[in-house]
């Protein structure tokens, strides 16, 4: 079994990847890939739609992660995470959550705005793991 390495890719010419994220990741050794579906601030356990944008967040990011834990994963295993805003006012408080979740780890990120499939989301998250 070979040992598993994820490598962030920042090439010298490009501008330097800030906000807790890389250009672009390498993986030697993965046996096992996750691709996380777009998770949205829905949960069985509350049965409704948050308003704040910052509790819809926590909830999305709640879901990637209960996802990941199902495969035997965590957060050190992402290695690309896309996030599909509704508005460009979210930008500031979705970097916060995401590198409060992220903490150091680092994987290549997509940030799109656009409209989103349900009025009341005001975010989805999609992601992809390696273990």
């Amino acid at each position: 079994m070979a040992e598993l390495a994820i490598a962030a890719l920042n090439p010298a010419i490009l501008p330097a990847a800030t906000g807790n994220y890389t250009h672009g990741v390498q993986v030697d050794g993965a046996e096992r890939m996750v691709f996380v579906s777009g998770q949205v601030p829905w949960g069985n356990e509350h049965g409704r739609v948050p308003e704040s944008f910052e509790a819809q967040c926590r909830m999305v990011w709640r879901n990637v992660l209960v996802v990941l834990g199902e495969a035997g994963m965590g957060v050190h295993n992402l290695v690309k995470v896309t996030t599909y805003l509704s508005d460009r006012q979210y930008r500031a408080l979705n970097s916060k959550i995401r590198e409060e979740v992220l903490g150091k780890h680092a994987p290549a990120l997509t940030v799109i705005i656009c409209d989103i499939y349900a009025e009341e989301w005001l975010l989805e998250i999609d992601a992809v793991a390696v273990a």
